[in-house]
């Protein structure tokens, strides 16, 4: 009753949930490979045989061996299964040599083989808003035991002896380890929701949408971006209508992180102003020189207004946020804006405008990675408007102007817009993932990058 109350209630005041701005998926290949670097590298299992010697807090002796020690640790193999809903099954197969005085006073070996299973859920720390993995349900499985125990000694007895021996020592001896290594896989979520910077004009945060989705071939974990501005403001990312999913296709068990078009359009709207720009040289680039003159070819209202040639200077304003859109295999940029120009004057004298033009045109974007950060090259696709707002030489026909903005554009806008777009745009900073070996793959309204290990 009160879940149909609440349902109702939610309805009335249009509840609603972020929209992810993007998605990742982890396959088995990247979990494997940082579960077992983890033991590789904390080498806990090393470090749990050096401690089983020790006498620990509260720790009852076991009857029957005295001065315990562990050694000869194999390497451990792992291998992990997904559990739809929870996270994921993991087995630890090892050996090791346990040594000691038995109760016969003789010095005892037990070389034993096992498995360590345990259940890692993957959670969602509220008070953190982070990923974790938490184990439960560790149990050690006893594989093979060979010990150099009398022969001409009864077998119940050994065995009796060795089973009440080693599930004492082991559990307490394993179990701790399957702990620490997800703790050193936890570790390496820690810096995930931290602000990173867009250059100087604002950071990007990557907050968790909901608790991560396991299903039997990947984990899924979506993210809500916060976009601000330098000076506090957010800067929304969800857009209507502009749905993006996972492409069929993929190898089982790969990677893959999934960038929005919406999400990447609202870090580009921190450059807005950075694409302002005000160009006074005479010789760009393979354009002719720019003067009154040159532009009389192109409206005749030049040449009467300004029968000598004088220099010109342009400037360019994007009073719209830029907008990325994808589709499969090509990505726009579009800016909208306008460009004024004005005959150029001596310092100190005021410049004189000739005409404001509003422009909307669209850029060709191609992605790559640079330092673990998103970058883009723009080129010119196509001038898609022009319309006068306001002229000093009279009315004329701004169509005759669409060659000379074009060229114009390519040759002195666009290198202006690659120079900003150097920054480059932060990605999620999770488990010291190098997206330097990221294969990138433009999809419907997303960017998508194909993980690598190598």
């Amino acid at each position: 009753m009160l879940r149909i109350l609440g349902l109702a209630l939610c309805s009335l005041l249009t509840c609603t949930q972020a929209e992810p701005g993007a998605l990742l998926r982890l396959g088995m290949d990247i979990m494997n490979h940082e579960v077992q670097s983890a033991m590789d590298e904390s080498h806990i299992l090393e470090k749990m045989a050096a401690e089983a010697g020790k006498k620990q807090p509260g720790m009852k002796p076991i009857k029957g061996i005295t001065n315990l020690k562990v050694k000869d640790v194999q390497l451990p193999v792992i291998t992990l299964n997904f559990v739809p809903g929870v996270g994921i099954f993991q087995c630890v197969s090892t050996g090791m040599t346990i040594t000691g005085k038995s109760f016969m006073g003789g010095n005892m070996e037990i070389i034993v083989t096992l498995n360590i299973t345990a259940t890692n859920r993957f959670l969602w720390d509220e008070e953190t808003g982070l990923p974790v993995f938490k184990s439960e349900g560790c149990e050690v499985i006893l594989v093979n035991v060979k010990t150099n125990l009398p022969s001409n000694m009864l077998p119940k007895v050994v065995n009796k002896f060795l089973d009440s021996t080693l599930h004492k020592v082991l559990p307490g001896l394993m179990c701790p380890a399957i702990d620490a290594v997800l703790g050193y896989v936890n570790r390496k979520w820690t810096n995930l929701s931290d602000p990173m910077p867009v250059g100087q004009m604002g950071t990007v945060k990557y907050v968790l949408t909901s608790t991560p989705a396991t299903t039997a071939s990947y984990i899924q974990v979506d993210f809500s971006p916060v976009v601000q501005q330098e000076k506090g403001k957010t800067i929304k990312v969800a857009g209507p209508g502009e749905t993006f999913a996972f492409p069929e296709g993929y190898a089982k068990g790969s990677s893959q992180l999934l960038l929005s078009a919406t999400l990447l359009s609202s870090e580009l709207a921190l450059l807005q102003k950075s694409f302002h720009v005000n160009i006074q040289n005479t010789m760009i680039g393979e354009l002719p020189p720019q003067t009154t003159k040159t532009l009389a070819g192109f409206l005749p209202e030049m040449a009467v207004a300004y029968p000598k040639s004088k220099p010109l200077m342009t400037q360019i304003r994007i009073n719209k946020p830029p907008k990325i859109t994808m589709k499969t295999g090509k990505s726009l940029l579009h800016l909208h804006g306008t460009l004024e120009m004005f005959v150029a004057r001596r310092r100190g004298k005021t410049t004189t405008s000739l005409f404001r033009l509003e422009v909307h045109f669209n850029l060709k974007v191609q992605y790559s990675v640079h330092e673990n950060r998103l970058q883009m090259t723009a080129s010119l696709d196509r001038l898609l408007s022009l319309s006068r707002k306001s002229s000093s030489i009279g009315s004329f026909n701004e169509k005759e102007l669409t060659g000379f903005i074009t060229d114009y554009l390519e040759e002195a806008y666009i290198p202006v817009v690659n120079d900003v777009l150097q920054v480059g745009l932060p990605l999620p900073d999770f488990l010291a993932m190098n997206y330097n070996l990221a294969e990138l793959d433009i999809v419907e309204n997303a960017l998508m990058l194909d993980l690598k290990l190598k």
